[in-house]
């Protein structure tokens, strides 16, 4: 699962890529420094599996991760391809969430594409793209039903009802993702047009040193023009996380985030909401072999999470031996879980829940 980090040029996007990730992203002071797509793959930061590798002490532990993607800066005029509009719309399109970065700090070293430092006209400037490029796609597929719906076809007719209230609404400046749709109408007939503005979006607010704990100003306009957006709001400080991602030592990165007056690193805090956004889980299977910690989709069945690991473990799925990760860690190991007949068998039909301990027995 792919989250994009968008913006426009010159916003903090490529430093925040080089903090989340080890890759190093060029970061240059000016637009278009990063012209092909870096993927980065980033640690999802758990305390549930630093306490399993206390309590279990395995050979290994592996955590469960995100991709990132740091997408070139958008500029106006993107969707008619300005800029290097085109491909990099398609970068957008391949992910399954997006964090849009917004410069909310003044600095006049940092050049600003615009000449001023405003994000909610920022946001509107890159909106205002993913919408045009999504009315390009709503208007192609609705040619092609009006033809069928003048035949008189009732499914033709009611998606092309449904495309006419995506125009209208993409048209008055609306994302995808805010119109209202009918839940069965949205699957049927929105999601197979896979719309830029119908992802899931967080706004990650960069903001100054100073405004790291508390947010500023900038970060109240933000939160008050995405209300309706049902979408996340964050803020952090990039060049200062930049500057702690630079340390060698866990100490040193502790010492420095306690003068700041903070608890964690604010990107350990986007990455865990990335991965909400992408609506992911996390199990665990603990061993003296391996503490690892397993992605899946919210919902997933018991099968369907054994799958993950292997696609035999979903094949030939007979039961799942689960335990809480409460349960484990109150007793403190998986024999005294089950000597408190806290063990429970699940079969096929068993959604896992977020943070479960699974053991999966199959036959092949």
């Amino acid at each position: 699962m792919k989250a994009g980090i968008v913006g426009l040029p010159n916003v903090g996007k490529s430093t925040l890529f080089n903090c989340l990730s080890n890759a190093k992203a060029q970061s240059a002071n000016f637009p278009f420094c990063t012209i092909e797509p870096n993927i980065g793959v980033v640690n999802v930061p758990d305390s549930r599996l630093e306490k399993l590798e206390e309590l279990v002490h395995p050979e290994r532990v592996q955590p469960a991760t995100v991709e990132i993607v740091d997408i070139a800066g958008l500029v106006k005029g993107a969707s008619k391809g300005e800029g290097l509009g085109n491909q990099f719309l398609g970068n957008i399109r391949e992910t399954d969430a997006i964090l849009h970065v917004l410069r909310c700090f003044d600095n006049d070293n940092v050049v600003h594409v615009d000449g001023s430092i405003d994000p909610i006209r920022d946001k509107e400037t890159i909106d205002m793209e993913l919408q045009l490029k999504d009315l390009e796609t709503v208007e192609k597929k609705l040619d092609k039903v009006k033809r069928a719906a003048k035949t008189g076809n009732k499914e033709a007719q009611k998606e092309e009802a449904v495309l006419l209230k995506l125009k209208e609404g993409l048209e008055s400046g609306t994302s995808v993702r805010a119109i209202a749709i009918e839940k069965d109408d949205r699957q049927a007939y929105v999601n197979p047009l896979q719309c830029i503005t119908d992802k899931p979006v967080m706004y990650v607010c960069n903001v100054d040193e100073a405004s790291a704990v508390n947010g500023n100003a900038y970060v109240e306009k933000v939160k008050e023009a995405v209300a309706g957006e049902n979408a996340e709001v964050i803020y952090l400080a990039v060049g200062t996380e930049a500057d702690i991602a630079e340390l060698e030592t866990y100490e040193e990165r502790q010492l420095f985030l306690e003068d700041m007056g903070l608890s964690e690193p604010g990107s350990a805090k986007l990455i865990r909401g990335a991965y909400t956004l992408l609506d992911l889980e996390t199990y665990f299977t603990a061993g003296v072999k391996e503490v690892r910690a397993w992605t899946i989709p919210v919902g997933a069945t018991a099968p369907q999470a054994a799958g993950v690991i292997h696609t035999d473990f979903e094949k030939g799925f007979i039961r799942a031996e689960v335990i809480s990760y409460k349960d484990y860690e109150s007793y403190g190991s998986e024999a005294k879980v089950k000597e408190a007949g806290k063990m429970r068998v699940e079969g096929k039909d068993y959604v896992v829940q977020d943070g479960d301990v699974m053991h999966f027995r199959f036959n092949v």
